[in-house]
Parts: structure tokens; sequence; C-alpha cells
């Protein structure tokens, strides 16, 4: 018997075996699931801390922490979800379970670099889980790390910086492998307006990866720098500057919200068309949108500082930036509803999340135009309303794209179906909740309660406890999508090659897919998203 007659989840007849064989694979498929396995316990990490949280801010005082303790939480909380969660969430997990086989390769074009990129990732998680316990404790200076505080607080902010240096290089280097995979590996016949749209979308992240991340690494680690050596770079008592701190962090850091929100994109765009039975409409402008959005938003950071000071001119330009990368992501959203009219639509859970996935990101995207223009963002400015425009593009956007894709895909490398009765019920507990949470956030950020705040005046606590109440329906909407998730993936019915009747490659090999992911070389001269002679197999 050949290697390659076994699937992926069967031993390949190597010396090692049980989890030896997984921590030593080069196999693009296990170390996709390996990183879907973190991710997922982080997630529901970072979920718990955030329904912390929502529980202390039920009530002005007092309700379950004490104030040091909500700084830590909400630092964790941001933490654990930014680096560890959604950054490498849809590129890191299941841009290696499909961009591959998308393309009609055997593997990445550096399968051991692969396997690396998988260490540092559990090397920076563990250390950021280390920081928590060391030194003078957790961190307590939000996810941003903001200067000068992070150089003056006791906390333990020098192991957590070094944390985030290490998952920033693990994610460098899994664009790095993506886009010479993209280059290298595809199959005879797949010329660049051939390649499926989800492995666009990884292309675009895949440059973000490797030309912004290193910003944010030179800046952590000047951090470090000046909290041990003591280099006067930030501290203004030592000639330094904070608001380099704030150019430098998101100089990285706004193209690190592509990173998160364009493979969602990807997801999108690959499950609309399948659950419409139509080519995508405009395939060449959306695969075109993503570069462009991956450019335009690596020149927008400074419209998170219109209130530093920064001159009129400064002010206009990163403005009008701003609203100008509107321009490609509107285009998706106008193709991907082009895509659905008069389609022979199927209403399958992966449809559903891609559909709330374009409603709620089209809500935080509208909300990001507020806060784009100076007038009203100096009004808006580190209040609530941006904590619920972010959670919209990044819970809303890559959160929901990350279901669409679980539902979507999962069932092909498992091999069985979860019930989609009850996963249909999980979204729509989860849809409901998510708005309920998040909505009242716009209300009383735009009455002007400042956000990261412990404790708040009466006049906003009826908007906290709907806020409150949403989030424990969106955690059972959550509990109740994984579990049906977990339950169809080891007891549900077994499926075919083909379920949704999809055509981009990953479909056309056996389900689980082999070690070597095709039996013969596959067919890639077939355009993408051509439906004809394909049927469901289930």
């Amino acid at each position: 018997m050949s290697n390659n007659s076994l699937s992926f989840w069967e031993d390949s007849g190597s010396s090692r075996s049980g989890i030896m064989a997984w921590l030593t694979t080069t196999d693009h498929k296990r170390i996709g699931l390996m990183y879907m396995y973190i991710i997922l316990a982080m997630f529901i990490a970072g979920l718990c801390l955030g329904l912390a949280i929502r529980l202390e801010l039920i009530a002005p005082g007092r309700t379950i922490m004490d104030a040091q303790t909500y700084n830590t939480v909400f630092t964790l909380h941001g933490v654990i979800m930014i680096f560890i969660v959604v950054i490498p969430s849809i590129p890191a997990a299941i841009g290696n379970l499909v961009l591959p086989i998308q393309l009609g390769a055997e593997d990445v074009a550096f399968p051991r670099l692969n396997l690396f990129s998988w260490y540092l990732y559990v090397g920076g998680t563990l250390l950021a889980l280390v920081s928590l316990f060391t030194g003078g404790g957790a961190p307590d200076t939000g996810w941003t790390f903001y200067v000068p505080f992070s150089e003056f607080t006791t906390t333990n902010v020098s192991v957590a910086v070094i944390a985030v240096f290490i998952l920033g290089f693990s994610s460098i280097l899994t664009g790095l492998n993506f886009i010479t995979t993209i280059h290298r590996l595809r199959a005879p016949g797949m010329t660049w307006t051939k390649i499926p749209l989800f492995t666009w979308s990884l292309y675009a992240t895949g440059w973000i990866q490797v030309l912004a991340t290193p910003v944010l690494g030179i800046t952590v680690l000047l951090i470090f720098a000046e909290r041990v050596l003591g280099v006067g770079l930030f501290d203004p008592n030592k000639g330094g500057d904070p608001i380099l701190y704030q150019h430098l962090f998101w100089i990285y850091s706004h193209p690190a919200v592509y990173i998160m929100i364009l493979p969602a994109m990807g997801v999108v765009s690959d499950i609309i068309p399948v659950f419409a039975r139509k080519p995508i409409f405009g395939y060449k402008a959306i695969a075109f949108s993503s570069l462009m959005i991956a450019f335009a938003g690596s020149l927008v950071w400074a419209h998170h500082m219109f209130t530093s000071g920064m001159s009129d001119t400064a002010v206009l330009i990163f403005s009008l930036l701003t609203f100008v990368v509107a321009i490609p992501s509107a285009i998706k959203v106008f193709n991907w509803t082009a895509t659905l009219y008069k389609g022979s639509i199927s209403v399958e859970p992966p449809l559903l999340y891609a559909l709330g996935f374009i409603f709620l990101f089209s809500v935080g995207g509208l909300t990001g135009l507020i806060l784009g223009s100076a007038g009203t963002d100096v009004h808006v400015h580190d209040t609530y309303f941006v904590v619920s425009h972010f959670h919209y593009v990044i819970f809303g956007g890559t959160g929901f794209g990350m279901f669409a894709a679980a539902h979507f895909w999962l069932p092909k490398y498992y091999g069985r179906m979860y019930n989609k009765k009850i996963a249909k019920i999980a979204f729509y507990i989860l849809f409901v909740g998510f708005n309920l949470l998040y909505f009242p956030l716009f209300i009383i950020g735009l009455e002007g309660m400042p956000r990261r705040y412990y404790d708040y005046l009466p006049q906003y606590q009826e908007g906290h406890v709907i806020s409150t109440v949403g989030s424990w329906i969106l955690a059972v909407g959550i509990i109740i999508m994984l579990v049906n998730l977990w339950r169809g993936f080891t007891k549900g019915e077994k499926v075919g090659r083909n379920p949704w009747g999809a055509a981009t490659l990953e479909w056309a090999t056996p389900t689980p897919p082999p070690l070597l992911n095709f039996d013969e070389e596959p067919d890639a001269s077939r355009k993408p998203y051509d439906f004809r002679g394909i049927t469901p197999d289930e």
C-alpha cells in the first residue's frame, strides 16, 4: 500500500506514531489542525475573559473584580484575541488546510518552515501565559502596550512584549511560505485568473504579514529595550517621544486589521457562489480589490491619531486615504450581493455565516467612516463607539468568517457532517446575541461613555445591562455551535468527496484528503466557480 492511499489522519509508516507523529509532521493539513486546536482553546479563554468584563460592567462600582484586576483582564482579553486567536485563525489554520489543495499542490513550499512557524506560535502563546504568573503579574496596559505607562508599570510587560514578538515572527514565516507556494506550486494550467478567491485573499494577506509585521517586532523590542536598558526612546523624561510609539504601533496594527479581515473575505467569496449555484460576479474585481485593500490599508494608520495633535494637512490626507480604502471593500460587498441575485440559493449553515459576515462587516465598515472623518472622530475617539465598531469588524467579520469556514471545509477533512438544523439554530442565537451585545455600545459611545474605564456614571447603565445580557446569549450560541461541530466530526454521518457541490480543486480529492492531497495530477484548467456538471456528492 502506497503512502498516498492513506488518509492524512493515519500513520504514514514513519518510525514515529501517536502524538509524536503530529508534533514532527510536515503535512500542512495536520499543522493546520494543530493551529486550529490551540486557537480554539485560546478563543474559549478569551471569551471567558470577555464575559467577565461584561459582568463587571453590568452596574457602576465594583461587581466581581477591583480596578487593577479589570485592567489586567481586558489586557489579557485583547492580547489573546488579537495576537493569538484572530490574526492566525483563518490564515494559519484554514489557510494551511485549504490553500495547497486549492492550488493543486502536494504541500506548501517550505514544509519544515511551516512546522517551525507553528512551534514559534506555540512558544509565543506559552510565553504570553507565563507572563501572567511571573514578575509583577499579568500586564495591565491594554493590548496596545501604550507608552509611557507600559514602561513604568511594575507588571510583567517585558515578557508579554517578547511573546508578541515571537508570535509576529511566526506570522511573517507563514506569510512568506504562502506567497512562495502561490507563486511556485500552482498545478499546471492554473493561471493567475484561475486561482480561487480564498487563495487570492491569502496572497494579499501574506504580503501584509511579510512587510508590516516586522514594524511591530521592532516596536515591541524597543519597549523591552527601554524597560530593561533604560534607553530613551519613548519616555519624554529621557528625550523620547510617546507619539513616535503610536506611529510605529499603528503602522503595523492598522494593516493587521486587514490580516484579520482579508482571509474572511476570501472565505465568503468561495462560499457564496457554491450556495447560489452561480459563478462569482466580477472575479477579477474581487481579486484585484484584495490587493488594493492590502496596499491602501497600509497607508491609513494615522487615522487612529487624529486627537494627538497632528497637522491639518496630515489629518486631511489620512482621512482621504481612509475613505479610499473603503472603495475596494465596497466592491466586494456589491459583487457578493450581485452573485446572490437571481441565484438558485440553498440556505445551508456556511451561507448563513457568510451572510452574517456581510451584514456585520458592513455595519463595522460604515461606522469606520465616522472614525475616519476627523470632525466626527474627535467626538467619539476613545469611546465605546470605537469598541463597538472594532468588534463589528473583527468579531462580526473575522469571527463569522472563521465560523463559516469551519462549517464549509471541516466536514471535508473530518469526513463527517454536523447536524445542519442545530447549526442554523446556533447561528440565529449567535447573531441575535452579537447585535444585542455590541449595538448598545454604539449608543452609549455617542453619549460619551469612554472605553477602558472600570467605572462609569449611572446614565450609561441601561446600555451596559443590555450589552451584558447580549454577551450571555452570544456565549450560548457559541457553545451550541462548538458542541454541534464536535459531535458532528466525531459521530456525524460520513460525507463524500463534494457534499456541497463546490467547483474548486480541494473538493476533487478523496474525503478525508490523502497524505499527498491528490491520487493523480489534478486538472487545473477549469475556471473556478464553474458549476456545470457538478452536483453535491453526499
